[in-house]
């Protein structure tokens, strides 16, 4: 193979080379920025529970929401909310009997009621520092995390609208507790937003009666393909409970996501199959023009296997560049969409604000696509090319094969 001859008849025929790249390229990109928006799209639904580290979200409702006909109870002060009443200590005795759970994380979560507004609490289990709403801490804005009873993060916006800095000491329903921490909550992190976090035993004692209450348990798996199978025991052992993955943001999210999790890699492949057709016809087009060129080097001595993997050279080079010009563009054409901002609904048990609060905020929230580089995309988009190089160095072969030096020579 003469790799000089290839680069110059590359560099030569300009146009051709181009035509080549660019239908390689056009099918390289289609395919890399499809699937990269695909995969950020599941990944944005995933995105409220990878922000917690948790993988299933355990929590009882109150009865009254299935039962119409009992009365509402008071919504003046500290209350848990519809969703989220009390697990009992046996309750979570016996999520701990389910051998597919890693690490449990504990939270409770109170709504307050009072003449200056509404507030969400969270109380924070901080013997956990890695499962359930204390991974907050990492989008703290100024300050620090609670580390002791008497001590408060407040989300800065809900403190700039109260007018409370760093150092000042609020009061919750009678007690007064410092304010350590302000912080921004992310997008994707309904699961875990509330206005104000205070350890857990702070959050408990705000709440009359409660001793060691909890009302939101955060699971995490020893084998997320295990889910759906460890749900199902969830279920069985802890009946009326509401258990929650990031299923449940698929669910709601209806046929988009179904579109978007089968079909993008087929919408994808017919693109790339199409611009393979393309460059395969364009190709042995072009070796119709070089007949004459053909006809001289077998001329000359080049044997079938000679000329063919001279081309085959050239094939692949162009494949290499088109392949290498198609990833960057796809990966551009995906960050690009990734600005975009799509909507997240959140299932109901976890919209920590009441729908009738007011200024609550709504139950869909808006994000970014969290587009990635993927080794594995970029491999597999680099493999593609090299077969749509192979593809159409085969047929140019065959055709090639056909082609006798003294026809050729005739019709000079």
């Amino acid at each position: 193979m003469n790799y000089r001859y290839i680069w110059k008849e590359i560099r030569h025929h300009r146009h051709r080379t181009l035509v080549n790249v660019l239908g390689i390229a056009v099918g390289i990109a289609l395919f890399v920025s499809i699937n990269a928006v695909s995969a950020a799209y599941q990944n944005a639904i995933s995105l409220p529970f990878k922000n917690i580290g948790a993988d299933i979200v355990v929590q009882r409702a109150e009865k009254r929401s299935l039962d119409a006909v009992q009365p509402p109870a008071s919504m003046r002060g500290i209350r848990l909310p519809f969703s989220n009443q009390i697990l009992s200590s046996q309750d979570m005795e016996n999520l701990k009997t389910i051998s597919g759970i890693d690490t449990m994380a504990t939270s409770l979560l109170l709504w307050e009621f009072d003449q200056g507004g509404f507030k969400t609490i969270m109380g924070v289990d901080l013997t956990a520092p890695s499962l359930g709403p204390i991974k907050v801490k990492d989008w703290l804005a100024q300050g620090r995390f609670p580390e002791k009873t008497g001590e408060a993060v407040l989300e800065k916006h809900f403190a700039k609208f109260h007018q409370i800095k760093l150092g000042d000491t609020y009061r919750i329903s009678g007690q007064s507790f410092t304010v350590v921490g302000l912080l921004e909550i992310k997008e994707g992190s309904q699961v875990a937003s509330a206005n104000i976090y205070l350890a857990l035993a702070d959050a408990q004692s705000l709440l009359v009666g409660s001793t060691r209450d909890i009302n939101i348990a955060y699971l995490h798996m020893k084998d997320p393909a295990q889910i759906d199978k460890i749900k199902t025991e969830i279920a069985k052992i802890l009946p009326g409970v509401t258990i929650t993955s990031s299923d449940s943001f698929l669910e709601l999210m209806g046929g988009m996501s179904q579109i978007s999790g089968q079909f993008s890699l087929v919408v994808s492949l017919v693109a790339l199959a199409g611009a393979i057709f393309l460059i395969i016809k364009t190709m042995i087009g072009n070796l119709v023009e070089r007949s004459r060129e053909i006809g001289i080097l077998k001329a000359m001595g080049w044997t079938n296997s000679d000329v063919q993997k001279q081309l085959i050279g050239e094939t692949f080079l162009q494949s290499i560049m088109g392949g290498f010009a198609g990833i960057v563009a796809g990966y551009l054409i995906a960050y690009l969409l990734g600005y975009l901002s799509i909507p997240i609904a959140t299932p109901w048990e976890l919209n920590l604000t009441p729908a009738f609060a007011k200024m609550a905020e709504t139950s869909a929230k808006t994000i970014h696509l969290p587009v990635s580089f993927s080794a594995v995309l970029t491999a597999a988009a680099l493999a593609l090319s090299f077969f749509a190089g192979g593809l159409a160095s085969y047929f140019m072969g065959r055709r090639m094969s056909k082609m006798k030096p003294a026809d050729i020579l005739r019709k000079l």
